[in-house]
Order: C-alpha cells, then sequence, then structure tokens
C-alpha cells in the first residue's frame, strides 16, 4: 500500500471517529482539512466537487470524500477514503443491531422510544434548514408542498421515484434558469474506460437486480439497499423514506427501524452507516454482521460509481441551464418527501400524547436554537424517553 493511500486512510479514519453533526457539517470538516490544512486542492476546486455531490443521487459528504480520496490516490485512495470515514459509524450501528436482537432489547422500551422521538425532532431540523434553501421561491415551494401530498397520496418506493421524476422534469420546462456559471478548480482526469464503466455497471446493476431478486434473500436484500443509494438526492435524512418503503414491514418492524434512525443520530461518520443496521437486523438475508455489510455495501456501491462515471465530465455538465433547473426541482421535490415522512412514519408513530410531543419538541429547541450536537439531543431524548417510562 502506497503512502498516499495510508495518508488518505489515517485522515479519513480521524473524521470518521469525530464527525458528528451531519451532511453540512462534514463538508465543513473536509473543507478544514484537506483544503486549509492539508492544502490537497483549493477552494475552487473544493467547491466544484461539492457541487457535483449535491447534484449526483447518493450520500453528499460520502461523494466528496471518495473524490478527494480519488484525486489525491486514485482508485485505492478512493476505496481507502470511503472505509476510514464510513466503518467507525458502521460498526456501531451494527452493535447496535446485535443489541437489539442477540440481548434481546425490547424495541418498546422507554428509551428506545425516547430514540423514536429523537428522529421526529432530527427530521423537523432537516426540513427546517433544507427548505429556504431548496425553496426559496414560491414556485419550488409549490413543488415541494405538492410533492409531499403526492407521496402521502401513493406510498411506497415507485411513488417516490416517480414524484423524484416529474419534479426534474417540471424543473427543466418551468423553473428559472440562471447565467451558467464557469467550471472552477483543477482538471479531473480519470481514464475514459473507468468512467464509461461506472455509469454502465450504475445502469446496468439498477435494471438487473430486481430480475436477480428472484433467485434469494440476499440478493433481494441486496437490490432494496442498491436501489435506496441509487435514488436519494439530498442525501442524509432523505434516505430515511425509501429505505423505509424499502424495509418495513417486509423485513423489519416500524418500531426497530426508527430506533435505530435514532440511534444513527447519536453516531459520527455518514448517516448511509444506517443501513448496516437494517442488514444485521433484517429478516432476510444472513442478518448480523454479515447482513450489516451486505447492506452497507450495497447502498454506498451507487455513490462510487456515479463518482466515476461523472467526475471527468462535470465541468461541462455544470454549466448546463437546463441541467440545473431540473436539478433545483428535483431538490424541491426532496423537501416535500421528507416532509412526508416526518408526518408519516416518524410523528404518527412516535409521538403518543403531550409528554411525547413535548419531548420531541424540546429536542427540536436544542437543535435549532440551542445549536447542540445532535448526539446531546438523542441522548436527552432517551433519558426522557425512559423517565415517561
Amino acid at each position: 500500500m502506497s503512502a498516499r493511500v495510508l495518508e488518505v486512510l489515517a485522515a479519513f479514519l480521524r473524521l470518521g471517529c469525530t464527525s458528528f453533526g451531519g451532511p453540512v457539517a462534514h463538508l465543513g470538516y473536509f473543507r478544514a482539512e484537506f483544503v486549509a490544512r492539508r492544502k490537497w486542492l483549493d477552494d475552487a476546486a473544493y467547491g466544484d466537487l461539492v457541487a457535483l455531490a449535491q447534484f449526483l443521487p447518493g450520500p453528499a459528504s460520502s461523494q466528496v470524500g471518495i473524490a478527494l480520496g480519488l484525486l489525491r490516490a486514485g482508485l485505492p485512495g478512493a476505496l481507502a477514503a470511503w472505509l476510514g470515514f464510513t466503518l467507525p459509524s458502521a460498526a456501531i450501528m451494527i452493535a447496535a443491531g446485535y443489541g437489539l436482537q442477540s440481548l434481546h432489547l425490547s424495541a418498546a422500551a422507554g428509551w428506545m422510544h425516547g430514540l423514536k422521538l429523537a428522529a421526529v425532532a432530527v427530521v423537523a431540523q432537516a426540513i427546517w434548514g433544507m427548505w429556504p434553501r431548496l425553496c426559496p421561491d414560491r414556485p419550488r415551494a409549490a413543488l415541494a408542498v405538492g410533492s409531499a401530498l403526492a407521496v402521502l397520496a401513493c406510498s411506497g418506493a415507485a411513488a417516490q421515484i416517480a414524484v423524484l421524476a416529474a419534479a426534474g422534469l417540471i424543473g427543466w420546462r418551468w423553473l428559472p434558469r440562471g447565467e451558467a456559471s464557469a467550471p472552477a478548480g483543477e482538471a479531473w482526469r480519470l481514464p475514459r474506460v473507468v468512467s464509461w464503466l461506472g455509469a454502465v455497471l450504475f445502469f446496468g446493476l439498477l435494471a438487473a437486480l430486481p430480475l436477480a431478486a428472484r433467485a434469494g434473500a440476499s440478493l433481494a436484500l441486496f437490490d432494496a439497499f442498491y436501489r435506496a443509494g441509487s435514488l436519494v438526492f439530498g442525501g442524509g435524512h432523505v434516505v430515511l423514506p425509501l429505505l423505509r418503503a424499502a424495509v418495513v414491514p417486509r423485513w423489519i418492524g416500524d418500531d426497530a427501524f426508527l430506533a435505530g434512525y435514532g440511534i444513527a443520530q447519536a453516531v459520527p461518520g455518514p448517516l448511509f452507516t444506517f443501513a448496516a443496521y437494517l442488514g444485521s437486523i433484517a429478516g432476510a438475508g444472513p442478518g448480523g454482521w454479515a447482513g450489516g455489510l451486505l447492506a452497507l455495501g450495497a447502498i454506498f456501491l451507487p455513490a462510487f460509481l456515479l463518482v466515476f462515471a461523472a467526475l471527468p465530465h462535470w465541468s461541462a455538465l455544470r454549466r448546463l441551464a437546463p441541467m440545473r433547473a431540473a436539478l433545483d426541482g428535483v431538490n424541491a421535490a426532496v423537501v416535500g418527501i421528507l416532509l412526508a415522512a416526518l408526518y408519516t412514519p416518524v410523528f404518527v408513530t412516535s409521538v403518543r400524547g403531550p409528554a411525547d410531543f413535548g419531548l420531541a419538541l424540546t429536542a427540536f429547541g436544542l437543535l435549532v436554537l440551542g445549536r447542540v450536537a445532535p448526539l446531546w439531543a438523542v441522548l436527552a431524548c432517551a433519558l426522557g424517553g425512559a423517565a415517561l417510562g
């Protein structure tokens, strides 16, 4: 293993153990570490990487990390960056799955119910922060509200995908198109064969896995998580509704799903490692640590393939006004889908009365007004849930 690959692994492993706060905070940590301190690239080039991650479906901060590792140490560097940033939180989430199953912890326990209330506060905070940025005008706000109503009326993963596709077409056709910006930063070079192979594999797996899923439970599990990782725009909390549609009640109950989502708020690293918890407790596939790793690999694989496919072409694509307008529409729909998820399943399955609502509202106030780290809000909810019984 080369010195550069080890350098990438060490840098991202430290960030994987200390980066709390979600994708936006992760991007701040990355800038401080790789632009300001290590000077691997300049602000303009880093801005282009962040823009690429916002354009692609999948986990934004992880995709930036993969791209940084790729630019620093090639394909082994991309893998090293992902491993370092992801494995600490994935190990914690798999351990949480074992705690729930092997130690026979009840998802109905008071502290577990508190974690579900923490999920109410965290998702509400995500919408609060995303709305001004992604729905800053009436057309996009209306698109978000319409998307929420459509998803509430027609639940399921297929409805969510249809809403995202329709929002992209609406954005392309009717949303305003700003002036194209010039590309910034260095020219990113990757062998053409790697770029095209990434695109072919991404779309090929997206088409073939549903057919292969009929062959066994493990392939069905892989397909569900690969599809979630392929179709989530906005990353982070937006994966919640797609994952729930894929695994609840087919393999996992709502209580265990939301409790795990609450635990995921208290760990560093990417929120997509929630998949490791789900794979470890799923009633399909190998289960345990093997199921956790299977789900983890499936949900992150699209991120690798899309970065490899898009990075060499991004400087040209980002200057196309229709592409940016379509993305504006998709981003507005993402907020709407998350708004629908806040109501069901998050609110309706978690808040059982005034005391629950008060605890969730307190956690929301801590996050938005007190600006505390999500870890402390989650711990407060767990303690509050235990006290309420």
